[in-house]
């Protein structure tokens, strides 16, 4: 009987102990605060999704802002353009945030289909003629590919680069930002430069503008006030409607 009173009262010790710990220590033995902690980080992650979605919705706003449907922009090379904008906007890719051109390739090269806008200031700063490869199409920009010596373009997300003066006058590389698409643009000397056959005289000529090599090329009189806007690190994107393009790109469907 005497142990077991003793044992009794070790355990009713024991047990206050306990008790006085968990009172004391709350947080360490709380479950509820994981809950809150989890809570909490939910809280930040939906912040931070908000943040994006919100900043997504302020850009697609400037399709009607600036009435880019009535300049010809497609909502959906718009979209499109955006999506890949904040993509690379949150890899670090872009140097320069402010600037977004977009070639829409699902037009007529005889359209001002090239579309410079201040992201910024929201304002278009250009809106004129590009064109597209030889191989590409002739009115239409029909066939791509991202192989040397093709003679056609490839679509997709580009970083502008450094500007240097070669055989078609002031001119600048351009960084091929997707996988399989675009990526060998730089090997294969895909730049903006600017070319005699886009010219409205050219147009009115022929039907549509000429064809370069594979280059978005534009015209003489714009190639120096372009490529001093958007040069060294801007994000550039040749929009195109090809099933296989829409569906290879990782940026896109991210």
């Amino acid at each position: 009987m005497t142990i077991r009173k003793s044992w009794l009262r070790k355990l009713t010790v024991l047990v206050l102990a306990i008790s006085l710990m968990v009172v004391s220590h709350p947080i360490a033995f709380s479950k509820s605060n994981y809950r809150i902690i989890d809570s909490s980080l939910a809280a930040t992650g939906a912040s931070d999704n908000e943040a994006v979605n919100s900043e997504k919705a302020e850009l697609l706003g400037l399709y009607d802002k600036l009435a880019l449907e009535a300049k010809g922009l497609t909502h959906m090379a718009f979209e499109s353009a955006i999506k890949g904008f904040i993509h690379l906007k949150e890899a670090g890719k872009m140097r320069n945030q402010n600037i977004l051109t977009i070639a829409d390739f699902t037009l007529s090269s005889a359209k001002k289909r090239l579309f410079i806008i201040d992201m910024d200031n929201q304002k278009v700063l250009f809106n004129t003629y590009v064109a597209h490869g030889q191989k590409t199409g002739a009115e239409f920009a029909k066939d791509f590919s991202n192989r040397p010596e093709s003679l056609q373009s490839s679509p997709g997300f580009y970083i502008t680069s450094s500007t240097y003066n070669g055989k078609n006058g002031y001119s600048m590389h351009l960084m091929g930002q997707e996988a399989g698409i675009n990526d060998k643009a730089y090997d294969r000397a895909i730049v903006m430069h600017g070319a005699p056959y886009v010219s409205e005289s050219f147009i009115r000529a022929r039907g549509y503008l000429g064809r370069s090599w594979g280059c978005p090329a534009v015209s003489q009189e714009l190639t120096m006030p372009i490529i001093e806007t958007i040069k060294n690190g801007t994000c550039l994107f040749i929009f195109s409607g090809d099933v296989a393009y829409l569906n290879k790109s990782k940026i896109l469907n991210s």
